[in-house]
Order: structure tokens, then C-alpha cells, then sequence
């Protein structure tokens, strides 16, 4: 056995595995309806910290009866708060300076990442991981560092009280493993289908079990105690091992959702234990593995990982608030912020993370005398400090400041509206079950009150077309059921003001498959009209397996789906397209161009851009409507 060496072996393959870990991530984080199980990058890094934390610590308390907890924590902290802690500072100056709707909360975001405690802090705000649509915070995939944070802190003194308790590798093992699945236990027991899984998601409790396979493994797999040659049946069984687990990884980054009931019942759980497969393959030095995944650019972009994982949100959230139409050319602008997100994080990790890494902070003191000094041998490094020192500064004044309320108004007003809206729909929907037929339309002009009021000034001289007698009155006797995200929502009154029959289940956030289980309920109660209409993909695009469900629901009803007005999601020309192509499958549906209709018409929506405002309500009601009455 080699167990001989002095220096520990580095497993440059363990650069290729972070490699394919930051990708799938970012590539999620960007087009999380290609690669909808890219999240499952964070798994993928949380094994590898487990097997090589563990492995470390191993040896250590093995040699010396404990862990040196000071030396640890002084590695861990020279390693990874340079980074943190200037993404955050980085971060908190720009949206100080130019995106002020971002500091809400930005105190317990400095606080709760500092101590490494952040995942709770979103758990207790009810922050979603999953919500495609609305404004995110550039720190919200932080929750993962905290989760790591935590595992360090309290993982030596827990690995030696096992040796010192159970003093061999088998218990040992079975002790940790029999923890980790305890801990998918409890994320499947907690899932609940149809209720956002962010608690499980974000919670120490639920995603431990990567962490923990990992470190079961380095008990029974360490580094230095395997053999460099192998039998050539050996190696190939392993290597066979390596190759199944890397295609299975590939493949489910592209078929397992973050929203399936599937991934908290055991999937996730698989994807570790795979990957926990993949990293015994390449840290085993007789297999070949290692050299499958060691190469230039895998080298590269693995020492890097950290920055990119830390400068991607950032990235995305600031370059796609100031780009508007997104959705005209989405992937040259996934080029483009993948391309700045290296870039950045080359620069953090050459000036930053590196020299902070190795510095001897036993010499801060001397550092700063000579820094102070006249004719100082650092020259014009002087002028950084002065910069890092600024973005402090700004970073204090966000934090101090930080607002109370949302200070976005336009923001604002149009979630006041939803909700006044989701209300008095609510209302309305009981007397219609209730085969009440009151007319209920003279109680919605009321209800656009509080609309943006700078669509009051951008009004143009012209007006939408109105509805004739004869079609107002055809209108108000129809009976239509409308199931759609927040679109239809904001638009719920306007449209129930002329369809007076219309039944309406309208939802914030609500994907296109979520209104699989609506239609199928509503059509078993025998409550579905003949009329149904949809007004789905805001939040993200469906496959064609969705739309089969989604019409086979509905059945020979007649069907008018809105389609979608996103200019800042990529997947605008997709859910189009689908739904253009989507007519020639399904006779009976007929698809509402609003977005033709309302394209280049700004003063329609509220600042997002996709949702009509007061005044561009009016367009979206009449339009709707004459959609659907002029129908032949």
C-alpha cells in the first residue's frame, strides 16, 4: 500500500469533477428548461467536500488521536472568506449605487453569510430557489457555502468523537451512512407535491446526506491507502464503475427537475450516492478515470470553480436587468454572461483569493506600516486598497440604510393589484359554483385603481377597439373557464368585467404543468366549460409531453391559449413557437397573438415589461375578447 508519502497526492481529477459541477449549474441557472437538472452541480460539490475534508481530518486524528481544530479552521477561513467576502462587498457597493430595490434584507445577507448561516435566513423569508420569474436576490445561491460553512465547523470534533467512540472504519462508515439517509428520510417525508420545495431545498437537515456520503466514503476509501497498480480486470471494473456514473450524471443534469416529487423521494439521494461512485473511480490512482477527467481546461476552469460559483448570480441578475430583450437573442447573451462570469472570476482568484490564501496575516501589522509610509515599496497597489476600501464603505451605507418596504412602486402597484384582483375573483368564483347569476362586472372598474400611474402621462391619442353591443352581450351570457399565472391575474378583472361568466384560476408563479392537475380536477366535477382559456408560460416554457396532458385534459373543448409577452426571458420565442406549431396537433386550439399585438407598445406594461398596466389593460381585455367572440 502506498501509505509512505509525506505529501498528499493532488487528484487532478477532482478539478475535472468541479468543472462538470460549476457548469451544470450555471448552465440551470441560465437556461434551467435545457438543463433542468443542472442544480444537481451543488450535490456534486457537496460529496467532494465531504470525501475531501474527511480524508484530511482522517489522517490526521488517526496519526496524531485528533484534529488540529485552529489549524483547520485557519485553512478553511484563508480559503474561503477572501472570496465570499468580496463578492459580497462587490455586490452590496453596485446595488447601493445603482439597483437600490436589491438592498431589502441586505443586512441579514452580509450577516448570515459571514457566519455561514444564510440557508436558514432564506428558509425563515420563504425565499424560492425555483421561481424563474420574479426579481431574485444576486445572493441567493449563497445558501449552499452556508450549508459547507456548517459542515466544517462542526464535522472535525464529530469525526473524532466517532474514532474516539467506535475506533474502527466499518462502524464508523455505517454510523455516517445510516445519518445519510436519515437525512433524505426527512427531505422525502417533508415534501410535500404542489408546495414550493425551497425549505427542503435550502435546509442543513435535508442536504446533508451529500455531505455525509462523501465523508463515508473517505473512511473507507482513503487516498493514500490505495493501491497505484491494479490487475487489468480490476481496473476496467472500476473504470466501467467511472463511466456509468458519469454518463448516468450527465444525464439526469438534463432529465431530472428541481420541482419533480420524484427528486425529493429518493432522487437526489441516487444522484449522490452516483456521484460518490464517480469520486471513489478518479481518486483511485490504479484506474484511469483521473485522466479521463484531467486536461488543460478542466484544470483551469476547477481552480476556479469557487469564483465562478460565487460571481455567477451576480452576473446574471445585473447584466439582465439592464438587457431588456433578452428573449430576441438568448444565446448569444448565455455567451456573453458565461464569458464575464469567467473573466471576473479569473481576475478574484489571480488578485484575490490566491494571494490572500497564502498571505501570513501573523504580518498584518508591518504590511500596514509600510503601506502608510512616504516612499512605500508598494507603489501603486496602494490605489486598490483605496478602492476596496470605498467598496466597503458603500457596502456600510447599503446596509445602514437599507430600506424597510419594497421601493420599487411599480413593483409594488402591480402586486397590490394581484392581489385586490386574486380577491375579488375569489368571490366571484363562489357565486358562479354556486350558480348565483349575478352580474358581477360592475364592480371591476373599480379595481385598477392603484395602476402605475406613469401609464396616466405615456397614454397615446389612440384607443382600443371596442366591442359592439352585440358582442357585449354575447360575452356576458358565455361561460369560459381561464386558468393562468400572474398575467392573467393582473388582467382577471378587466376580462371577468366582459366575460361575466367566466370562471377564473389565476396563480403568481404557476407553471404550464401545474394547470395538468386543475384541468383534470375541474373536468372530474364536471366544471370545466366547453370554452377554456390559458394563458401560461410566463414563467417558463413546457415540453410537448406537458401539452399533450395539458389538451388531453381539457379533451374536444374549444381552447384559446394567450401567448406570451417576456422580453427579458430567454424563453419567450420558445413557448411561441410551441404554441404556433402546437395548432397544427390540436384542431380545437387557437392561439391569441398578444404578443404580436402588444409588441413595441412599452407604455401598455407595468417596468417588468410583461405585465399590462392600467392603461394597457384595456387593450389586453378588448383584444382577448375580440379573440375569442370573432372566432369562427
Amino acid at each position: 500500500m502506498n501509505t509512505g508519502s509525506k505529501k498528499r497526492r493532488y487528484i487532478t481529477g477532482f478539478d475535472g469533477i468541479r468543472t462538470l459541477a460549476v457548469i451544470g449549474v450555471i448552465l440551470y441557472h441560465l437556461v434551467p428548461y435545457d438543463i433542468q437538472g443542472g442544480f444537481l452541480g451543488v450535490p456534486i460539490f457537496f460529496v467532494l467536500s465531504g470525501y475531501l475534508i474527511t480524508d484530511i481530518l482522517n489522517e490526521e486524528i488517526q496519526k496524531k488521536g485528533k484534529a488540529n481544530l485552529f489549524s483547520f479552521y485557519k485553512k478553511r477561513m484563508k480559503r474561503l472568506y477572501p472570496g465570499l467576502v468580496t463578492m459580497i462587498v462587490a455586490t452590496s457597493a453596485y446595488i447601493t449605487l445603482f439597483q437600490r430595490s436589491l438592498l431589502n434584507g441586505i443586512r441579514s445577507v452580509i450577516f448570515g453569510n459571514l457566519l455561514y448561516v444564510y440557508n436558514w435566513v432564506q428558509v425563515k423569508q420563504g425565499q424560492s430557489y425555483f421561481d424563474r420569474f420574479e426579481v431574485q436576490s444576486p445572493f441567493t445561491h449563497l445558501w449552499s457555502l452556508s450549508i459547507e460553512g456548517q459542515f466544517y465547523f462542526f464535522w472535525p470534533i464529530v469525526l473524532t468523537v466517532l474514532w474516539v467512540l467506535l475506533r474502527k472504519k466499518q462502524p464508523i462508515f455505517d454510523t455516517i451512512f445510516l445519518i445519510a439517509f436519515f437525512s433524505a428520510l426527512t427531505m422525502a417525508l417533508l415534501y410535500k407535491d404542489g408546495q414550493d420545495s425551497s425549505r427542503i431545498y435550502f435546509g442543513t437537515d435535508t442536504r446533508m446526506f451529500s455531505i455525509l456520503l462523501g465523508t463515508s466514503l473517505a473512511i473507507v476509501w482513503p487516498s493514500k491507502e490505495l493501491k497505484t497498480t491494479l490487475q487489468k480486470k480490476s481496473r476496467m471494473i472500476l473504470d466501467g464503475v467511472g463511466i456509468v456514473s458519469l454518463g448516468l450524471i450527465v444525464w439526469m443534469f438534463f432529465s431530472m427537475s428541481g420541482e419533480s416529487d420524484l427528486t425529493y423521494h429518493g432522487g437526489m439521494f441516487f444522484f449522490s450516492l452516483i456521484s460518490m461512485f464517480l469520486i471513489a473511480t478518479v481518486a483511485h490512482p490504479g484506474a484511469d478515470m483521473n485522466k479521463l477527467l484531467t486536461n488543460p481546461v478542466f484544470t483551469w476552469l476547477g481552480k476556479r470553480s469557487y469564483g465562478i460559483y460565487l460571481y455567477q448570480y451576480p452576473v446574471m441578475i445585473f447584466y439582465e436587468s439592464h438587457v431588456q430583450n433578452i428573449a430576441a437573442h438568448p444565446w448569444l447573451h448565455v455567451v456573453i454572461e458565461i464569458s464575464l462570469i469567467v473573466i471576473i472570476s479569473h481576475l478574484s482568484y489571480r488578485y484575490i483569493e490566491l494571494p490572500l490564501q497564502h498571505f501570513d496575516y501573523s504580518r498584518t501589522k508591518e504590511v500596514v506600516q509600510e503601506f502608510f509610509k512616504k516612499k512605500s515599496r508598494y507603489g501603486w497597489q496602494r490605489l486598490w486598497v483605496v478602492g476596496a476600501l470605498l467598496l466597503i464603505l458603500l457596502t456600510m451605507t447599503g446596509a445602514v440604510f437599507q430600506p424597510n418596504a419594497q421601493s420599487n412602486q411599480s413593483g409594488k402597484q402591480l402586486e397590490d393589484v394581484i392581489k385586490r384582483n386574486q380577491k375579488e375573483v375569489a368571490e366571484d368564483n363562489k357565486k358562479l359554483q354556486g350558480k348565483e347569476k349575478q352580474n358581477t362586472g360592475s364592480a371591476s372598474s373599480s379595481s385598477q385603481k392603484n395602476a402605475s400611474s406613469s401609464s396616466e402621462s405615456a397614454q397615446s391619442s389612440s384607443e382600443p377597439d371596442q366591442l359592439t353591443q352585440q358582442q357585449q352581450q354575447k360575452a356576458a351570457a358565455m361561460k369560459i373557464t381561464a386558468i393562468g399565472d400572474s398575467v392573467l391575474a393582473d388582467g382577471s378583472v378587466k376580462l371577468r368585467s366582459i366575460f361575466q361568466q367566466m370562471y377564473i384560476d389565476a396563480k403568481v408563479g404557476r407553471q404550464p404543468r401545474d394547470a395538468i392537475g386543475i384541468l383534470n380536477g375541474l373536468a372530474q366535477k364536471r366544471q370545466l366549460d366547453n370554452t377554456v382559456l390559458l394563458s401560461l408560460g410566463t414563467n417558463g416554457p413546457f415540453n410537448d409531453e406537458e401539452l399533450h396532458q395539458i389538451m388531453g385534459a381539457i379533451g374536444n373543448r374549444r381552447v384559446y391559449w394567450i401567448n406570451t409577452h417576456v422580453p427579458t426571458r430567454r424563453w419567450q420565442k420558445q413557448v411561441n413557437d410551441s404554441l404556433s406549431a402546437a395548432t397544427k396537433t390540436y384542431p380545437n386550439l387557437r392561439v391569441i397573438d398578444w404578443y404580436d399585438y402588444s409588441n413595441n407598445h412599452n407604455n401598455w406594461f407595468y417596468d417588468d415589461d410583461v405585465h399590462p398596466n392600467e392603461y394597457g389593460l384595456n387593450y389586453y381585455g378588448n383584444f382577448i375578447a375580440k379573440e375569442i367572440l370573432e372566432d369562427k
